[in-house]
This record gives C-alpha cells, sequence and structure tokens, in this order.
C-alpha cells in the first residue's frame, strides 16, 4: 500500500504522461468528462460520476474502419490501424469498472473485436473508490462495492492523501514508473474509507432495490406484462439514457465520402431510436412501446440468460440523473415490483 499527497498529483500525472497517455476527468464548460491530460486540463477527481462514462477509452464513440481511396480507376482500401499505443484512464468508479467487464463479454467474445481487444491490452485502469456516493446511485444492487475498486490500481481518498495499490501486472508496472512519488501508505486508514462509503452506501434510497424476478427465465412473463403499455408513454426517444450509460453497446456502421474515396466508420447508436436496425423491409420494432421495453429486457431478461446470470445494468446512476422525462431503470424495476408485473 502507497500513498501520495493530493497537492503532489499533477507531478503525479505528469509523470505518467510523460511515458504514456493519460486520460482522466476533466472540467470543461461546465461538465466534467475524460479526456487527455495537459497541464491546462482542470482536473476534478471529486465528481463521482462524468457525464458520458469512460467507456469511450475502450469502444469510442466514433471511430474509423477503413478508408477506402480512389486515384482514377484504381481503388485502394487502407485498414485504420489498431491501437499500439499505452495509456491509462485514471479515476475510474467501481460502477464503470463493471460497465467495462459487460462490455468485455460482448466485445472480447467470438468473433473478437479487434479494435475493442486492442485498446483493453494497452490500457491499464486506475480506479478510485466513491468516498460520497450520491442518492442516484445503486450499484450495491447488482453487487459492485463502492468501497473496493477491482483494477489495475486501486485507490481511495483519505484526506488530503490519495492511497494507492497494484492489484495486477500492469498496475505493478505502473506502480514502478511512479516510485518515486510515493511514500509507504497504512491500510487503517484505507478501511476506516471503505467502512464510512459502505455506511453511506447502506442509506441511500435505491440500495434496497430487488431484482427478484428479473433474470433470464423470465422473458415471457416480463415481455407480455401490460405495464410497458403505460410506463413507456413519459418516453421522447431522445436516446440520452443509451449515451450515458457505460454498458450499452449498440453500434452503426457508416461511409463518409471524402471527394476521393470513402471512410467507413462506426458510432454509438440507440435502440431507443425509431430507425435503428432499420432494414429494406423495414424495422422489427415498430413503435415507441417496443423499443422502450427492448431496453430494459436487455439490460435485465436478455443479458443475463445469455452471460451466467450477469445484468446488463451496473447502477451507476446515470440515467436517474439525465433522463428529461425521469424515466429510468430504478422506475420500472419498482413498477414490476410493485404490481408484480401483471395487471
Amino acid at each position: 500500500m502507497y500513498k501520495i499527497k493530493t497537492e503532489n498529483l499533477t507531478a503525479l500525472f505528469q509523470k505518467i504522461a510523460g511515458y504514456q497517455e493519460l486520460y482522466l476527468p476533466v472540467r470543461n464548460a461546465g461538465q466534467v468528462n475524460y479526456a487527455n491530460w495537459s497541464d491546462e486540463a482542470e482536473v476534478d477527481l471529486n465528481v463521482l460520476n462524468t457525464v458520458k462514462s469512460p467507456k469511450d477509452a475502450f469502444f469510442p464513440q466514433s471511430e474509423t474502419l477503413y478508408a477506402c481511396k480512389r486515384d482514377g480507376k484504381k481503388i485502394t482500401i487502407e485498414p485504420e490501424q489498431l491501437k499500439s499505443q499505452d495509456f491509462v484512464i485514471f479515476g475510474m468508479r467501481p460502477c464503470d469498472l463493471k460497465g467495462v467487464e459487460v462490455l468485455d463479454k460482448v466485445f472480447l467474445a467470438d468473433p473478437l473485436d479487434t479494435f475493442y481487444a486492442a485498446r483493453r491490452d494497452h490500457g491499464t485502469i486506475v480506479a478510485m473508490a466513491c468516498n460520497e456516493p450520491e442518492e442516484t446511485c445503486f450499484c450495491k444492487v447488482f453487487g459492485i462495492d463502492a468501497a473496493e475498486p477491482s483494477a489495475d490500481v486501486a485507490t481511495w481518498m483519505a484526506g488530503a492523501e490519495l492511497y494507492w495499490e497494484p492489484l495486477t501486472e500492469k498496475g505493478e508496472a505502473l506502480t514502478e514508473m511512479v516510485r518515486e512519488l510515493l511514500d509507504d501508505g497504512s491500510e487503517e486508514a484505507v478501511e476506516e474509507v471503505k467502512t464510512n462509503i459502505r455506511r453511506i452506501i447502506a442509506k441511500l434510497p435505491y440500495s434496497d432495490l430487488s431484482t427478484d424476478g428479473w433474470n433470464g427465465e423470465a422473458l415471457d412473463e416480463k415481455f407480455n406484462s401490460q405495464l410497458w403499455d403505460e410506463l413507456y408513454k413519459p418516453c421522447l426517444a431522445c436516446g440520452t439514457c443509451t449515451f450515458v450509460c457505460p454498458t450499452c453497446q449498440c453500434y452503426d456502421i457508416k461511409d463518409y465520402d471524402t471527394g476521393n474515396g470513402v471512410q467507413r466508420y462506426r458510432c454509438w447508436d440507440s435502440c431507443m431510436y425509431s430507425d435503428f436496425t432499420m432494414m429494406a423491409h423495414g424495422n422489427n420494432r415498430t413503435n415507441q412501446m417496443q423499443r422502450f421495453r427492448q431496453r430494459f429486457m436487455h439490460k435485465l431478461v436478455y443479458f443475463p440468460a445469455n452471460n451466467d446470470g450477469m445484468y446488463s445494468c451496473v447502477g451507476c446512476g446515470r440515467c436517474v440523473a439525465k433522463c428529461p422525462s425521469s424515466l429510468n431503470i430504478v422506475k420500472v424495476v419498482k413498477a414490476f415490483q410493485n404490481q408484480g408485473g401483471e395487471q
């Protein structure tokens, strides 16, 4: 266990950035999101949830796959290079760590997504425990311990010091790189922080949310419930929930005409949009109720059915905080809990 004074964190960031790319929460125009570190960056490690999750580091919102270039009658295809530079993502919260585990189930399964795999291979995650969980948090419901981040390096903020514990080979390598800036730390100080975090978690309003009845076996009961006919009505189909979610993995593939060729790229998409997976024959989900139902059935039924019971929700609370119509997974689960899933 090591520690570093918070006043020396800039020196730590400079040291890491001297060897690898460094991404961490940066405040810009009043919002905090993960961005590349620079001397001018306004780093904010106190914010609990960035607006977008840090999944962007492994599954970018937009990325080029390959380019086709035309020179007269000659056409060449240039594949985009895979990530080859090591990088560190600093300050990831336990819920977002779990989100990466969910993405791993999708993109590292056969057939392997080489773009995602390259980023995972070259990325080192420095996680941070949640000192002050917020009312919108419910990670405990999905078995996540906000006091015990499991990453390459785990960190805890205690007063004016950041405690640092390497947990993997990547974590040990990063620790060795910055060892001259670290002092020996006491585990007792960290245990006190953990106890306080768990005490807060136990008092949060959604910590007792029950997922009873939601699993891979609940397909017919939940899918055919008439509750969906009422729940979906305030939905604006804006897609905000999917774009802030750390586990949503839907994407579209599009072509961009550069004038002398085409760039093929992929970008995040949303199952809440009416043109999602639209084909020549139309769409298999023709109304917003069906699209709304799809989102929550995937999180709570379809995904666990195919991934050994793992839910595709991590209780980060972003959808609770950001939905303009106050629709979110908590509201859906409570509606079924209160009425048994049937009307």
